[in-house]
């Protein structure tokens, strides 16, 4: 779906409300992959198909900002995808990371709100999951892996994006109430 099928699907609509709100209560939000897409719509980005689909593991680089108080991504780490969306950077947003499939990858909304478009909460067991019921949309693609690449990652990547994970709810977890 997308976070703009308001029509097809309302509840988008409160959602993004919410989202508003919580942000503004100063409340630490992760948005991962339709949820950073809802983020930057709620604050005011426009969401649209990107240029290609991008399903699979490829990497993500490190945007360069300026400051010590946002999170900071590795130069580079290989992560998993499975969007055709992306958004504009809704105002204030600070651009964290891209991708050559789709240039905003990761963003961030003062000290207490981080979008990713990419999953690092992915387990051998989800990406089986996904694969077996998006089986679908594998067309091909220079930004889509088969099902046996998808698949044969190996635990390390998973390791990998996982302490990255980590990182990110440590980092948000750590700003709470300042």
């Amino acid at each position: 779906m997308s976070v703009n099928d308001e029509r097809e699907y309302p509840w988008l609509a409160k959602e993004k409300e919410f989202i508003r709100n919580i942000i503004a209560a100063g409340k630490p939000v992760l948005g991962i992959c339709l949820g950073a897409q809802l983020i930057a719509n709620a604050m005011g980005g426009e969401v649209f198909p990107n240029s290609v689909k991008e399903i699979g593991w490829f990497p993500i680089e490190a945007v360069s900002s300026s400051g010590n108080s946002i999170f900071q991504f590795l130069h580079e780490a290989v992560v998993f995808h499975w969007h055709g969306d992306t958004f504009n950077l809704p105002g204030g947003a600070v651009h964290l990371a891209k991708s050559k499939g789709c240039i905003k990858q990761a963003f961030h909304i003062g000290t207490n709100v981080i979008g990713l478009q990419f999953h690092l909460e992915t387990t051998p067991v989800s990406a089986k999951a996904i694969v077996d019921n998006c089986r679908n949309e594998l067309v091909g693609g220079e930004f889509i892996q088969s099902e046996k690449e998808i698949l044969s990652a190996p635990q390390e990547r998973y390791s990998s994006i996982n302490s990255l994970m980590a990182r990110i709810l440590e980092y948000l977890h750590a700003g709470i109430g300042t």
